[in-house]
């Protein structure tokens, strides 16, 4: 069974999440915190078959690629990494931001991409058609069966 592909708002929440230090990666293993920091989420890698597993809700409840997978692939090199624009989102309370919009997408990139100069948000989009053009191209596999998300804030 393959992940679906993630809504692009996943990969600027993985951006972020690399950025602010929340990915701690031991081998094909990783554990990211949230942007509240009071959990984190559970990351397992398979290179070889390109399998991954995590258990974030996205993942559990709507079976796309979740960001924490994304963070771990972006962290470990599978995936590319852009310091400059991972530092455009650190520090963004992203759960607070998507609570605000009731989990609206689109007007959270709206309001986050409000605070950004016109330029910083072309380089943003650019990056994100890329990486979601690796992350169909790694064609990704559920490694086990899915993990309840941790619960918390």
């Amino acid at each position: 069974m393959k992940w679906k592909h993630p809504p692009t708002i996943k990969i600027y929440e993985a951006l972020g999440s690399v950025a602010d230090g929340r990915v701690e990666i031991s081998a094909n293993t990783a554990k990211v915190y949230s942007s509240s920091r009071n959990k984190y989420y559970d990351v397992v890698y398979d290179p070889e078959n390109k399998l991954i597993m995590t258990n974030d809700n996205g993942s559990y409840w709507k079976g796309y690629c979740g960001y924490p997978a994304i963070a771990y692939l972006m962290n470990a090199g599978v995936l590319s990494y852009d310091e400059k624009l991972g530092n455009l989102l650190k520090g963004i309370e992203w759960k607070d931001i998507n609570q605000k919009f009731k989990n609206d997408f689109d007007k959270t990139m709206g309001f986050i991409f409000s605070t950004f100069e016109e330029k910083d948000k072309k380089e943003l989009e650019e990056f994100a058609l890329k990486a979601e053009g690796e992350i169909k191209d790694l064609d990704l596999g559920l490694l086990g069966k899915k993990m309840l998300p941790p619960e918390g804030y």
